[in-house]
Order: C-alpha cells, then structure tokens, then sequence
C-alpha cells in the first residue's frame, strides 16, 4: 500500500485538498477516483474539492492548476482554490509573483505570505445575460465557470434550507444543463455585497465562492449601472470577506483587470492511504 502526502487549505472557509503532482505523479483518472473520497467529511479528509498543483503544460506560466468538484467532476476555475494553491506555490519553490493556467486560461497571482493574502487576476468577462425561470429573474455570468446571480432580501440569506432548495433546482434545471450551474443569493446593503452560494459539485452551500464572489460583483454593476470605469465591491461571506475589483468597457460591454483578493491558509499537512 503507498500514501500520498497532502496539504489541507482555505480561502475565506472555501477548503481544499491540495496535491503536489510533481511528486505524486496521479494520472487524471487516478485523481477523479480519489477527490470523492478524500473530500468525503465522514470517512476522508474533508474538502469542498481538490486542488492539484501540476508542471507547467502550456507556455508562459509556472504551473498548471487542475480543479475537481468534491464530488470529482470538472469544475473549471475555482477562484478561492487557485489563490489557495498560489500560497502553496510560493512556499514551495515558485516566486510570490507568477502566472499559472487553467484549460487555456491565464490567471496571474499576487501573494503575501506575512499577511497570508493573495490576490488573482482573472482573463477578461462579459456582460451578464439575463435569464427568467419560474416568472423569477436571474443573471447569468461566466467567470471561469458557470455561474447564475439572484438578487434577494438579506434576512433569505439566513434561510439556509431554503436556499438549497432553489439552489438544486436551479442547478440542474434544463436550461443550464450540461454542464449545470453555480447559483448565487446576493443581497446589496450600502456599500458590501452579502453572498451565499449553491456549489455545483458540493450540491450544497460552501462558506465561500471565489468566481461566485467575482460574478456577484459584476452582476451587481451591471444591475447598478454606476459611472466611471474602475470598480470594488467588498464581499462578505460565511467564511470571511473577499474583495473584487474591475474595470468596466462600455464600448465592449466587457469587464476587464479583473482581481479577486482575500485571505488564504494552510491548515495542516498529512498522508493518506491509496
């Protein structure tokens, strides 16, 4: 029987398990058949996904991110998991300063290791599209992956039950499958964006949602319709806060220099049976 060392993480209580396959060496379908059970919270680890720090396979980056879902689908970008494995990057051979891919996307990380802060610039997003199910309005982004915002009271929020509710219906509604969809519950209060997200793959809330927190801000400015052209929304979220910031192209209705910052952490390292 052989182990495998991993290292557990969290972004503003979004948790990972994170592999080094530079010296685990797991092929792509060993790694699907591990995520559900290391992220299991009863008899593994325990993790909303697993994050898997592999070589560089496109040019210009330090590193390939591989994601999978707590369940062990695809996830596409996961916000809070790549500024997780950017920290353990930096404690692991790479500078605080680098560039790492996901599929053929390019996220640029900025990491502070006294502050345990790290910020990540996502690839350029457009405008939001509007979506109706059920007579109820949404607004559909994608950040990296698919996401789906509703705008609600804050005291909904609370109503967790209900949340999940809606939250699975949405997920796996028609119109949004394949692949499905993250689903979003935004309240605006002053200046912060109260968030609560239904992850696909978690089939449940997490206590945060990196690319949720990044559409939930865009879908904010595009309901808000503000002036100007530079923007940032603090983020508050079971786990902590987050913040987005951007800039606004109306002649393109696209939203560029897009930056999600926030805390990150190791929490501890450990081996597991294969």
């Amino acid at each position: 029987m052989s182990t495998l060392k991993f290292y557990k993480m969290e972004g503003a209580g979004n948790d990972f398990v994170v592999i080094d396959n530079r010296d685990a060496g797991l092929s792509m379908e060993e790694i699907i058949s591990l995520t559900p059970l290391i992220c299991d919270r009863k008899f593994g680890v325990g993790a909303d996904g697993v994050l898997i720090l592999e070589s560089a396979q496109i040019e210009d980056v330090d590193y390939t991110m591989i994601y999978r879902n707590a369940d062990g689908s695809e996830a596409g970008m996961c916000g809070n998991g790549g500024r997780c494995l950017a920290l353990y990057a930096t404690h692991h051979g790479f500078q605080n300063n680098h560039k790492f891919n996901v599929h053929n996307a390019i996220y640029e990380a900025t990491v502070d290791k006294i502050e345990h802060q790290v910020s990540i610039s996502f690839p350029d997003v457009l405008a939001p599209k509007k979506l109706q199910i059920n007579k109820k309005k949404y607004l559909q982004v994608y950040t990296g992956t698919e996401h789906i915002v509703s705008f609600e009271a804050l005291d909904r929020l609370e109503d967790e039950e209900d949340l999940i509710a809606e939250g699975s219906f949405i997920r796996n509604h028609a119109l949004l499958n394949p692949p499905g969809t993250n689903v979003n519950f935004a309240c605006i209060d002053e200046d912060t964006i109260y968030l609560q997200t239904y992850e696909r793959g978690v089939e449940g809330l997490t206590l945060a949602c990196g690319t949720g927190a990044l559409a939930s801000a865009i879908a904010t400015h595009f309901k808000e319709e503000p002036s100007g052209t530079d923007f940032e929304y603090p983020i508050t979220v079971k786990g902590g806060t987050l913040s987005v910031s951007f800039q606004f192209d109306e002649s393109k209705n696209m939203y560029t220099h897009l930056t999600l910052s926030g805390p990150a952490h190791f929490v501890f390292t450990g081996t597991i049976d294969l």
